[in-house]
């Protein structure tokens, strides 16, 4: 994968089980197009956690983080001041997401990296 900017922007959270599809929806058809839209926003992937096996220090190990959000959405944005732009504010709470899904998400975690080689 090669990112285009300095600023990954990562949005994850655990969703009520009854609400799940709904949330899925919203976020792939309305949300993340809408952030798209955004001057700054250059990609965004979203991600479901599963299970990892992988070999560590010679050894197979299965990890299982517990409490890590279920979904994770990341976007690639050229500065963070993207975050705190009106567009951003706007795009956030447009469409069913403010009022049928913010509500019944959980264990929200919202970390900006930025890349540290060139």
């Amino acid at each position: 994968m090669s990112f285009q900017t300095k600023y990954l922007f990562s949005a994850a959270m655990d969703v009520e089980p009854d609400k799940d599809a709904l949330f899925n929806e919203v976020y792939d058809q309305e949300h993340v197009p809408l952030l798209l839209t955004v001057p700054g926003v250059v990609a965004v992937a979203r991600f479901r956690k599963q299970e990892v096996t992988l070999v560590v220090g010679g050894e197979r190990k299965t990890i299982v983080v517990e409490n890590e959000p279920t979904y994770n959405a990341l976007y690639e944005i050229e500065s963070p001041e993207v975050l705190v732009s009106d567009a951003w504010a706007k795009a956030v709470d447009q469409g069913r997401w403010p009022g049928q899904v913010r509500p019944f998400t959980k264990n929200r975690r919202h970390v900006l990296y930025r890349k540290l080689l060139p």
